[in-house]
């Protein structure tokens, strides 16, 4: 459809969503973009899905020509800022980076969110966070999970967590079920302290990101035993993988992810454009860096790709995060 002149210079003029909601889906689609686009992060900076956004939002900004501004709106697992991003008027001009919490494992975890993580948005590119290896402290007499869990069986074993329903109380919960442990399930707020604990014994065990423990694994603090999913990580290649130490169940198979979503209703085209300008970044010489350095094995991922993982992936998710029998909030 050919945008009339006098509501093309309407738009470029204002940017106003009033404006651009008088206008229909393809109207909007060939204005975009005239104005900032804002990338609302569901956690705080520093995280790997703040530096996403902003290494990805920097790339669209240099193809398309406007500002891309990165506002982290956390709390409530993701739940905050996902509210916002789906009240926001669906041109465009605004996108959500959050992760596979606030995207699955929230279904479970409250007994009410104020969004609808299947309606409310469109899918615009999903990424990789890389494996979440398994890590004891370095004193523990084992090389793997098999002789860790006869090590933990005789003993008084704490994991430690990240978060109560987060991929490491998934794995202690697991393990316990698998080999008939009780381990204790500690739960920090993020993985710097948990890691410090394990360095130092306070905890006997964890699961996290390979770039948060890579301090402690380089000094010889923590050893790693595990790492999920079917292929081993090309970081630590000598590491077997869960499945290959007879750990099959799919709670072990089960990745974490960052996905980048629209409202609900923004123009196909511009979700399109959008999915096509982050698998583009993901090829950039700078994000190739950013993923080596957290040890993750792929970049972004496209639209499509990104609704195969939330259709196959997300009742394996719930599956295990009911499993834990934790009651919501």
């Amino acid at each position: 459809m050919i945008v009339r002149p006098t509501m093309r210079r309407d738009v470029l003029r204002y940017g106003s969503a009033a404006a651009l909601a008088a206008l229909p889906a393809p109207a909007i689609a060939q204005a975009w973009p005239n104005k900032p686009i804002k990338i609302v992060v569901t956690y705080p900076p520093g995280g790997l899905t703040d530096v996403f956004a902003r290494a990805y939002g920097e790339y669209v900004s240099q193809k398309v020509g406007q500002p891309v501004i990165v506002d982290n709106k956390a709390g409530a697992a993701g739940a905050i800022g996902a509210e916002i991003v789906k009240g926001a008027p669906p041109d465009g001009y605004t996108l959500m980076f959050t992760n596979s919490t606030t995207m699955m494992q929230n279904k479970v975890l409250f007994k009410k969110l104020p969004y609808d993580p299947d309606k409310d948005f469109a899918l615009v590119a999903w990424f990789n966070t890389g494996h979440l290896p398994t890590a004891v402290a370095k004193d523990l007499p084992v090389k793997n999970v098999p002789e860790f869990a006869a090590w933990a069986k005789e003993r008084r074993v704490s994991a430690a967590t990240y978060g109560a329903g987060s991929y490491a109380h998934v794995v202690a919960e697991s393990l316990n079920r698998h080999y008939g442990l009780k381990m204790e399930a500690v739960h920090y707020r993020g993985e710097a302290l948990m890691w410090q604990d394990v360095a130092s014994g306070a905890v006997q065990t964890a699961s996290g990101s390979y770039a948060a423990m890579l301090p402690f694994v380089q000094s010889g603090a923590v050893k790693v035993i595990a790492v999920p999913t079917m292929e081993r990580m090309k970081k630590l290649p000598d590491v077997p993988t869960f499945y290959e130490q007879g750990l099959t169940e799919k709670a072990f198979q089960v990745r974490g992810w960052v996905g980048a979503a629209a409202p609900a209703g923004t123009p196909e085209e511009i979700v399109q454009r959008l999915s096509d300008l982050m698998v583009e970044g993901g090829k950039t010489e700078r994000i190739q860096k950013i993923i080596d350095t957290f040890g993750i094995d792929e970049a972004a991922r496209d639209r499509i790709y990104f609704k195969k993982v939330i259709d196959d992936e997300g009742p394996v998710w719930l599956d295990v995060i009911r499993s834990l029998n934790l009651e919501p909030q």
